[in-house]
């Protein structure tokens, strides 16, 4: 029924002249979500279905990089290859296929994009997928990446939000607190859940002023992927503020000074 009406819709395209363009055959509906790769946000529509996340097939693996894709009008499908790789989209018989193993899975053509379950596809590429809560959407680590995708996409930003006027070593040393949360009894045991930690009040500005949002400056993604390398300039640190914006006083009061950086103070 499906390659009736896309046999159907292909021929009634002719005279426009959009033969070598897939057409639309499905809709997830569902709602909006976004998607992150590596650390860094998607710039595409994502659907949210019955618990599965559809992306353009075209965008996730322009985003692990080394793919070649293209619509092969002959299958009605779309195809991508790459090193070890290679990957068809059927939406006629609702399957993706691997290097020959078969996958059922919606797949759909929306506006020119073929979309494909997002888990299916980035697993079967050897990458992993999860949900961030902090997003609200998911998170995809590729399988030749260095990071974390969750763990890059939330330190970056608080560096940034916090720091990115700083030199890296002042960067790096915000990053090295977040880090010296997560591994203390005192609070909690990931990077998202540090930065938006409220037992005890919200622990960074910028997740009361919505700065922690904003994409974030190129060098303090540097100084992120340097943190999650191990690098460190402040120690044991678990605090830190900057004298001309607060004064500081319950960390004056209740925790031992160990340096200064830039703008920052950091305490023990």
């Amino acid at each position: 029924m499906k390659r009736t009406l896309l046999y159907g819709l292909l021929a009634a395209s002719l005279s426009l002249g959009l033969l070598m363009q897939p057409v639309q055959a499905a809709s997830a509906s569902g709602r909006l979500v976004p998607v992150q790769v590596d650390g860094t946000v998607l710039g595409t529509v994502n659907h949210l279905k019955d618990g599965v996340t559809y992306v353009p097939l075209r965008n996730l693996l322009d985003a692990f990089g080394g793919w070649s894709i293209y619509w092969d009008s002959q299958q009605q499908a779309a195809v991508a290859t790459a090193k070890g790789y290679r990957l068809t989209a059927d939406p006629d018989t609702d399957t993706v296929t691997v290097n020959g193993r078969t996958y059922p899975g919606t797949v759909f053509v929306e506006r020119g994009r073929t979309y494909v379950p997002l888990r299916l596809v980035a697993t079967a590429c050897g990458g992993a997928v999860e949900w961030d809560p902090y997003l609200g959407g998911a998170a995809v680590t590729s399988a030749n990446a260095e990071h974390d995708a969750v763990d890059l996409y939330w330190l970056s930003r608080i560096i940034s939000a916090e720091s990115q006027g700083e030199e890296m070593e002042g960067q790096i040393a915000v990053g090295n607190v977040v880090l010296n949360r997560v591994a203390s009894e005192e609070f909690p045991g990931t990077i998202p859940a540090v930065i938006f930690d409220r037992k005890h009040d919200i622990q960074f500005t910028p997740v009361s002023n919505g700065t922690i949002y904003l994409p974030p400056a190129s060098k303090s993604v540097e100084a992120a992927k340097r943190v999650l390398d191990g690098e460190e300039t402040v120690g044991a640190a678990l605090y830190f503020y900057a004298p001309a914006l607060s004064q500081g006083t319950w960390i004056n009061a209740n925790r031992t000074y160990y340096t200064t950086i830039g703008c920052h103070r950091f305490y023990l």
